[in-house]
């Protein structure tokens, strides 16, 4: 698991780890998707970055979404093998964001994939990241959403 830095010790108390799955491709197509604890906010955040070079992404445009704890329980169920599928939506005044989690049963391709999209409301332009997710990324996100929940309980 990757852990960012705190600057001093406010921004220690306020973030957490973070856990990212990396995921450029020679087609200059692929993506990147970070999770991130936030100690204030008691929620993860999720970002995402499309590929813009050799192992370069655009963090500039991300795209990012906020999980509260019902997000994170449909999330694990996917995970855990309880459902197929996770779609999440959230709206706002500004765009809506979307996160689809996904297990594929055809074994020439990952266990699962990963999408993640943002519309923006003023000239609804879309922004698009999709990266597939081994079973060993898909152990650690759900450990990681595991201790997530743990902490929004306060168990």
């Amino acid at each position: 698991m990757k852990t960012k830095e705190p600057e001093n010790e406010e921004s220690a108390n306020k973030y957490g780890p973070t856990y990212a799955i990396y995921k450029p491709n020679s087609r200059g197509s692929g993506g990147v998707v970070r999770f991130e604890w936030n100690r204030e906010k008691s929620c993860v955040f999720v970002d995402a970055a499309r590929q813009s070079g050799d192992k370069q992404f655009d963090w500039e445009t991300k795209i990012t979404m906020k999980w509260a704890l019902s997000d994170l329980g449909d999330v694990l169920a996917t995970l855990q093998g309880r459902q197929s599928q996770t779609k999440l939506f959230h709206r706002s005044e500004r765009a809506n964001s979307a996160f689809e989690l996904t297990y594929q049963t055809d074994p020439d391709r990952a266990p699962y994939l990963l999408t993640i999209s943002r519309q923006e409301q003023e000239d609804k332009s879309l922004r698009k990241v999709s990266i597939p997710v081994s079973h060993a990324e898909a152990a650690i996100l759900e450990t990681a959403a595991r201790t997530a929940i743990g902490r929004m309980l306060g168990w």
